[in-house]
């Protein structure tokens, strides 16, 4: 699995390749749908396939200050195209350039001159090209006079509505993590680097590995049983904490994830903790044998929603 940018150029064995182009924030059931007929039609062309997504995501570009809402990193995006069965992924810079660049140009000289592309899948909604001018017919016409054959994937639809980033992220923060997992196709995933903490949770009897929310989508804040993958490729089951640590001063924000039966140094490990089960909201404690007794309690439920019990 290759990454690629258009300043850094497509080798040539890719050249001639059939393109899924969308913005894959989550990847979700409905990105799989566009990447899996981008890969099919690639493999019975005997054609490379490429997926190209957008970082930054043009709402962070357009709307710097938005709070966050980023589904996948883009190295968690670049694992799952390559799960997907993809060569490669490009990588589209979204900055002003871009923003600037009309829907035939994008076509004429982006993706039949400096990507060489013979095909091209996307969503049936999307838009591309300087003030999102340009849409699926836009693309098939356009598309046609460069010698690319473009076509569009219908909306997969669960429970009578279309599988999207936002209804997953509307239940992310409900804490309808059973939902989000449904319309993921796996559960809801926070990647980053283990810090040093406080160690609190050490001297609780739970020493805990603490991530970083950064650009991620909030989940609801509270108790998860989690899955945690370490840089090994190791699984490890456990129970987690995400949100402001309501009973310690000053509240700081993290996701503190315990595996269980696990001794070992993860400062400085780049994991990623799934989220598979909402346990309880978060609340503060008046002491900590209190606190304590809730933790075992919140290991036990977790144990059963892992199915270790």
């Amino acid at each position: 699995m290759q990454r690629l940018t258009l300043d850094g150029g497509i080798p040539d064995n890719l050249k001639g390749s059939i393109v899924a182009l969308g913005n894959f924030d989550g990847f979700h059931l409905g990105h799989q749908a566009v990447v899996g007929r981008a890969v099919s039609r690639a493999f019975h062309e005997r054609r490379p396939a490429i997926v190209a997504t957008f970082e930054p995501h043009p709402v962070r570009f357009f709307k710097p200050d938005v709070p966050p809402f980023r589904l996948t990193t883009l190295d968690q995006r670049e694992q799952l195209f390559g799960h997907a069965g993809a060569d490669a992924m490009l990588v589209f810079e979204f900055g002003e350039k871009l923003r600037e660049t009309s829907a035939e140009e994008f076509v004429s000289r982006l993706l039949a001159g400096k990507i060489g592309a013979a095909g091209v899948v996307t969503g049936d909604d999307f838009s591309f090209g300087k003030r999102r001018l340009g849409n699926v017919e836009t693309l098939r016409t356009l598309g046609a006079y460069s010698g690319i054959i473009a076509e569009a994937v219908d909306a997969v639809v669960v429970d009578g509505e279309r599988v999207s980033s936002g209804r997953i992220r509307d239940a992310l923060i409900a804490g309808d993590i059973g939902h989000a997992t449904h319309l993921l196709s796996r559960d809801f995933a926070i990647e980053g680097v283990v810090q040093k903490g406080d160690q609190r949770g050490r001297e609780l009897g739970y020493p805990t590995a603490n991530l970083s929310l950064n650009d991620y989508q909030r989940p609801k804040y509270g108790i998860y049983a989690v899955r945690v993958t370490l840089e090994d490729g190791s699984e490890h089951p456990g129970v987690a904490s995400l949100g402001v640590r309501p009973t310690f001063h000053p509240p700081q924000e993290l996701l503190e994830a315990h595996l269980f039966d696990f001794d070992g140094d993860l400062y400085g490990q780049r994991i990623e903790v799934a989220l598979h089960a909402y346990i309880r909201e978060e609340k503060r404690f008046e002491d900590v044998e209190t606190l304590i007794a809730h933790m075992r309690e919140d290991e036990t439920a977790a144990r059963k929603l892992l199915a270790l019990t």
